[in-house]
């Protein structure tokens, strides 16, 4: 069985191809440190998306995703982006726990595992 790396770096692979599965590495807003958490998800998903695209993939094929928040009391704010950019009917299985991200300018981190 083929295992395909996408966007490979000396410590990671942004995107892992193997039997049919698409696993992304999480996702932080390099875009847009320091913004809020809602600007920050914004971009985490873009990012998230032209990975999948990438790979050859969309969100209407997510199996699951976690999310890291930096601070639960911004679960709100971040549902808001999440729920209006997630495909109707094809929600992931889904995970969210606060936890202290590698930067401080993160907010937000999100990991997604997709179908191809």
């Amino acid at each position: 069985m083929s295992i395909q790396r996408f966007r490979c770096g000396p410590r990671m692979s942004q995107a892992v191809v193997h039997n049919g599965t698409v696993f992304l590495a999480g996702q932080v807003a390099e875009d847009a440190p320091g913004a809020d958490v809602a600007q920050q998800t914004c971009n985490v998903l873009d990012r998230i998306d032209a990975l999948l695209a990438e790979v050859g993939t969309d969100k209407t094929k997510l199996l699951s995703a976690t999310i890291w928040l930096s601070n639960m009391a911004s679960f709100g704010a971040m549902n808001e982006v999440w729920d209006s950019w997630v495909a109707p009917g094809c929600e992931p299985a889904r995970a969210t726990v606060e936890s202290r991200l590698a930067s401080p300018e993160y907010a937000v981190e999100i990991a997604v595992v997709a179908a191809l």
